[in-house]
């Protein structure tokens, strides 16, 4: 299927790249090679009215000027590292701390703010993002050579890849940041779109949002998804975490996944019952970051113009545990130089 390209503007004179792919259903996934992103995803619902169901920007001055990451590959390491430090292969290893002591989704100067190499597949009908993030880029030890594949197939799958090698020992642990809202982005808040995760298990974090180390089962808690519900049923019940003045800030905490090790493996479902738009999540990755966008609020003017608001979309960003590389019983995040990064996301889009 034909791919279509665009010009979304340039930063310092270099062109930011745009492509458009579409499926034979309609479907389609607006990409742009600022932060290897997603900006736009349409999809029908019960009725065959589409609706593009992922938060972000009409312009590319207004993705440079935020910290939402929306829609982008974050990294090296997606989510948090306690101050920002850790100690690889014997080595002490300081990496840049963009999030008051800590260290957030690859620092001020991260792979979302980078413009990616693009090459498009039309008999895949795959856009492919790449770049290099050379040795000692925000602190991080090592040249890694990454790439993020987007492919649309005409069974309504969008099939996110991110690989990767390095040339020394490194730590990498890329993440897809898209917020997602199943009733159309703008159209309000995500509470009643219904949620199930399959996990058992969370990791609790503190004040700052980086997690303690424990892992604690979810049954008869407010982080329990194992069966269907709404996503805002116990929202208001968490404790005010990371979000200043707010009152109660929303998930933003990290699901171990059941199933890992055998490859691809569910990781969620969620549906929004007005529209009856809906997919399914699988991944290759032990854990997934549930972030329901408790900072966002009506200052933050996505497409076509339309104010977002607190809990305007969520995401899942599959990952390794949040403060691995810290944490010895946490699934590791250390990449070799004779080692392939692979980490994949398999969504399933349907209207029920």
């Amino acid at each position: 299927m034909k791919i279509e390209r665009f010009k979304f503007g340039e930063i310092d004179g270099e062109d930011v790249q745009g492509f458009v792919l579409r499926n034979k259903n309609g479907l389609s996934a607006r990409l742009i090679s600022y932060g290897a992103r997603l900006t736009e995803f349409h999809a029908p619902g019960r009725d065959g009215n589409m609706a593009d169901i992922v938060l972000g920007f009409d312009d590319l001055a207004s993705y440079i000027a935020t910290n939402t990451y929306f829609g982008a590959t974050c990294g090296r390491y997606g989510n948090r590292i306690r101050g920002g430090r850790f100690t690889l292969d014997g080595k002490a290893v300081q990496v840049d701390r963009n999030e008051g002591a800590n260290h957030l989704h690859g620092g001020k100067h991260g792979f979302d703010r980078k413009i990616w190499n693009a090459a498009v597949d039309e008999t895949l009908n795959t856009v492919t993002f790449t770049m290099v993030s050379p040795d000692g880029e925000q602190g991080f030890p090592g040249t890694v050579h990454l790439g993020t594949t987007y492919r649309l197939t005409d069974d309504n799958v969008l099939d996110i890849r991110m690989r990767g090698t390095t040339d020394a020992p490194t730590i990498l642990n890329a993440v897809h940041h898209s917020y997602w809202n199943l009733a159309g982005q703008g159209s309000g808040d995500v509470r009643n779109q219904r949620l199930k995760l399959y996990s058992n298990f969370y990791t609790p974090v503190d004040s700052e949002l980086i997690t303690t180390g424990d892992v604690l089962a979810t049954a008869g808690t407010i982080f329990d998804f194992s069966s269907e519900r709404p996503i805002g049923t116990d929202i208001d019940k968490l404790s005010d975490v990371g979000t200043g003045n707010l009152v109660g800030g929303g998930y933003d905490h990290n699901w171990c996944l059941n199933g890992v090790g055998r490859g691809l493996h569910p990781c969620a479902r969620v549906v929004d019952p007005a529209s009856g738009r809906g997919f399914e999540l699988h991944t290759n990755e032990p854990g997934v970051q549930f972030y329901t966008g408790g900072y966002l609020d009506e200052k933050v003017i996505g497409k076509r113009g339309l104010p977002y608001c607190r809990f305007a979309g969520y995401t899942f960003e599959t990952q390794k545990f949040p403060n691995t590389p810290n944490l010895a019983h946490f699934p590791s995040s250390t990449l070799m130089p004779d080692e392939v990064y692979d980490h994949r996301m398999v969504f399933r889009f349907f209207a029920e």
